[in-house]
């Protein structure tokens, strides 16, 4: 059976646990993170080096980075209606799962350590402000990506790259933040709310 390492309430781990009730994938999960067992605990450490959660164990192998493991996972265990094995779809695909780690989460981090997590390290204003500013014009690059699928992200159906960006909609709508009209985005987080595993890992109330 599979083991996830890390708390369930992590954005990260979320990515994992729903593509894991997508694919009916048997697992069982340690707490790890914030509030639980230490990952820089040595035990932890000599999994993952840097510390962080998730952390998949598939018997012998360990694999970290939450977007290298969904994408190993629908590899493995016959996700192939997520994870297009055509060259081109599955390129789409890889390109909004790079999007949304590279471009639109780390244009969130410094307003959400400041409006969520009320950080001390994270309390200048302008930066807040101009990680407002960046995180919104992500988000209207993503209206205007769904605008012309008029579905999930990358076309009619849905793939493995709705997992993290429909899981960054989320945490979009839920940040303390003033909201442009997005109606595309707002019709995609209804769509993906038709969905029971993002009902319990994504539309649950978790930032």
């Amino acid at each position: 059976m599979l083991k996830i390492l890390g708390r369930a309430d992590s954005i990260n781990v979320r990515k994992v646990l729903w593509l894991c009730d997508e694919l009916n994938l048997a697992y069982e999960r340690e707490d790890w993170g914030r509030g639980f067992q230490s990952p820089r605990s040595p035990e932890f450490i000599h999994l993952n080096p840097n510390a962080t959660i998730p952390v998949l164990i598939d018997q012998e192998f360990v694999l970290w980075q939450s977007n290298s493991i969904i994408r190993y996972l629908a590899n493995q265990y016959t996700g192939e209606k997520l994870y297009s094995e055509h060259p081109q779809k599955r390129a789409l695909i890889d390109q909004w799962i790079d999007w949304q780690g590279i471009e639109l989460n780390n244009s969130w981090t410094y307003a959400l350590m400041h409006l969520v997590r009320d950080s001390p390290l994270h309390q200048d204003k302008i930066q807040v402000e101009n990680s407002i500013q960046a995180w919104t014009k992500n988000m209207e690059i993503l209206d205007v990506q769904l605008g012309k699928t008029q579905a999930f992200v990358t076309g009619n159906e849905f793939t493995l790259a709705d997992i993290p960006i429909g899981l960054s909609v989320q945490r979009w709508l839920l940040t303390p933040l003033e909201h442009p009209v997005l109606d595309n985005v707002q019709k995609y987080y209804d769509l993906l709310s038709q969905r029971p595993a993002y009902l319990r890992w994504g539309n649950n109330g978790q930032n």
